[in-house]
């Protein structure tokens, strides 16, 4: 049985990492330096870093430090935001990337997805969508989850997936900060719809949020959250054991 992930989120803003409720009132946590060798030293598989505001300001990700981030760490690396062209994706590949996540740059250039897929491999194509209800409807939001797009979530992720991206990273901007549980039915419509692997976020408050997760959801490969691990509320290595009670297979 594949091993489901455990992923912390570095949201970087001006350089340290930051964290909200529902994308809003951002406050400061740590630098990412230390909080991903943190994590990298204790049980996390994954590390997602996003200069969140790098689309919104129209400029490039900050290249120095994600490249200290990336040598302090020896665990799978994504990175994103401000990912708008095939020489975006290079540059954070060559400064320690594993996997490059594209949000507001597809949805200004859907082709980028497929260009990237044939250049860099599937694999290493992360389609992270920002996603609220409106009217009853999941659409997709832009730039940090300021702009509905208009866009209906379930259409753009299919689209997206068919033209190459190799894994999907939902954020449901609901549930974001909120830790109450990750956006079940959100994630169920997307498991339908997809055979990549899925990564929830959004909503995780407990250990008991994780466990639900993968039981209610067997099709979600991973779980992502940012608060409850920055602010040392849940311990990876304490939620790792307690999915393994709870018959869910990790990596220890």
């Amino acid at each position: 049985m594949i091993t489901k992930r455990i992923i912390p989120c570095l949201d970087v803003k001006d350089g340290r990492v930051v964290k909200g409720v529902n994308f809003m009132g951002l406050s400061d946590v740590s630098s990412p330096v230390t909080l991903g060798k943190y994590y990298s030293d204790n049980g996390a598989d994954e590390l997602v870093f996003y200069d969140i505001t790098a689309s919104s300001e129209g400029r490039a990700l900050f290249t120095d430090i994600l490249k200290e981030v990336a040598s302090t760490i020896f665990i799978p690396l994504t990175v994103g935001g401000g990912i708008n062209t095939l020489d975006d994706f290079d540059r954070v590949l060559k400064c320690g990337a594993d996997k490059v996540s594209v949000n507001s740059g597809a949805i200004r250039n859907p082709g980028l997805i497929y260009e990237a897929a044939k250049r860099y491999g599937d694999q290493c194509v992360v389609l992270s969508v920002d996603v609220k209800r409106v009217e009853g409807a999941f659409r997709v939001f832009a730039k940090g989850g300021r702009v509905d797009t208009g866009m209906d979530a379930l259409e753009w992720i299919k689209r997206g997936v068919d033209s190459g991206a190799g894994e999907i990273v939902l954020n449901s901007i609901d549930t974001d900060g909120v830790k109450r549980g990750f956006d079940i039915e959100m994630l169920d419509a997307v498991s339908k719809i997809v055979s990549v692997p899925i990564i929830a976020s959004g909503g995780a408050g407990s250990m008991a949020d994780f466990v639900e997760l993968f039981n209610k959801l067997p099709k979600v490969d991973a779980g992502l959250a940012a608060s409850i691990f920055h602010f040392g509320e849940v311990k990876i290595n304490d939620l790792k054991k307690t999915l393994i009670k709870n018959s869910i297979p990790v990596r220890i």
